[in-house]
């Protein structure tokens, strides 16, 4: 359901376009996690969307690979890439140093990890997105970049995305993510709009297929189900698009794939028995597939980069590589040292996930890596060359101007 604040955004946006001729309708759908590997050889709505290809993401998760498709920016760019990063002087949660003094068992639990979750959603603007995924004690250390809502204009600071453009041109559109919808809910608004509103720009951002691919990416009959189910609700919204312009334009993408999982690594089991305290002498933020060191003393960064260096599911990431993925930050922000995990493995622990979550497919490996593919469907070839998601943005912008 909208919110109040809601209505009256999408009541002054179709105010402000109404005296605009009416223009073609442009629908995009954004399908979290929905590979290339996943749907080159299956039916999935191959006759609505002939233009099919390929496209390379962005190392990391969502939380980079999105705003680089709603701008057309690297995360080096938008500076948005994972959700943590290091900021002792913005830390929203600096008066929490004051754990530091309380044992670790009282702090680091489930409850005062759930009571700050909700305290940082409700009371301190970060976001739907927030979890607190550090022990209490280390987030003072830590900013979280996703507060706004990256699906309206001013979302991504200092970057324009198709959502800003959208705006400065008057053009009427609408929007739908979790934010306000479940992906059922989504397909029903969206329908519904398309046949009574002067909507002309619709964007469609899907998430629940996302957790399919996680615990059942091994499962053929079962994507095959769950595919075909977005299939049918895609299928209805496209009839509809058409119905009211014949001209219609239906382009389907994703942010990233999914891969199989075949091994797990206990790399925070290895890292802990070196000995070193954190935030005394390093700082460690550990994803799925990935994990970022801060150090704040010599000896703990010659002894965890050796550690790392002996690994051998994966592999530390110099600046030149980080540079070329355009995920560099001067700063260190995300980190000085990343440690990336080779295609199919997965750290049986992380920061993220506990250690009872045992997914058989995950995403945030190397963008080189066949199952990180992204997708492009579409019923209209597009004007230029499509390489990686960051060519979307121009399809995204190409339908602002579209008449």
């Amino acid at each position: 359901m909208n919110t109040a604040s809601d209505m009256v955004q999408i009541a002054a946006n179709g105010a402000a376009g109404a005296s605009l001729e009416r223009r073609r309708v442009n629908i995009f759908v954004l399908i979290d996690a929905l590979g290339w590997e996943f749907i080159k050889d299956r039916p999935f709505l191959n006759t609505e969307l002939p233009v099919r290809m390929p496209l390379k993401t962005v190392l990391g998760f969502s939380s980079g690979a999105i705003p680089t498709i709603l701008t057309g920016l690297s995360p080096a760019q938008t500076g948005h890439w994972n959700l943590l990063y290091y900021d002792p002087q913005g830390s929203p949660f600096w008066w929490l140093r004051w754990l530091s003094l309380l044992p670790n068992r009282m702090v680091d639990n489930r409850i005062i990890r759930k009571l700050i979750k909700e305290l940082g959603r409700r009371a301190l603007g970060m976001g739907p997105l927030f979890e607190c995924c550090v022990s209490p004690q280390l987030l003072p250390w830590f900013n979280w970049t996703e507060k706004a809502n990256i699906y309206s204009p001013g979302g991504i600071a200092n970057s324009t995305s198709v959502f800003d453009l959208l705006e400065k041109r008057n053009i009427r559109y609408r929007v739908y993510s979790y934010h306000n919808f479940s992906d059922a809910q989504g397909f029903e608004q969206i329908r519904l709009d398309l046949q009574s509103s002067d909507a002309d720009f619709f964007f469609l951002y899907l998430s629940e297929i996302d957790r399919c691919l996680h615990s059942r990416c091994n499962d053929l009959e079962a994507v095959s189900r769950t595919f075909e189910w977005y299939a049918q609700g895609l299928r209805k919204v496209f009839e509809l698009a058409l119905s009211r312009d014949p001209e219609a334009t239906f382009t389907i993408v994703s942010d990233h794939g999914m891969t199989p999982v075949h091994s797990e690594y206990d790399l925070v089991g290895k890292i802990e028995r070196l000995g070193f305290e954190m935030p005394e002498d390093y700082l460690s933020v550990y994803d799925s597939t990935m994990a970022r060191y801060w150090f704040f003393g010599e000896g703990a960064r010659q002894a965890i980069t050796a550690e790392l260096e002996r690994t051998q599911c994966g592999r530390i990431l110099d600046d030149a590589e980080l540079r070329s993925l355009g995920i560099y930050f001067l700063d260190r922000r995300y980190g000085e040292t990343i440690f990336l995990l080779d295609p199919g493995w997965l750290f049986s622990r992380s920061d993220f996930n506990g250690s009872g979550w045992h997914p058989v497919g995950m995403h945030g490996y190397h963008p080189a890596d066949p199952y990180s593919d992204a997708v492009f469907l579409s019923n209209r070839r597009p004007a230029h060359v499509m390489a990686t998601i960051a060519d979307i943005f121009r399809c995204l912008e190409e339908a602002a101007w579209c008449r």
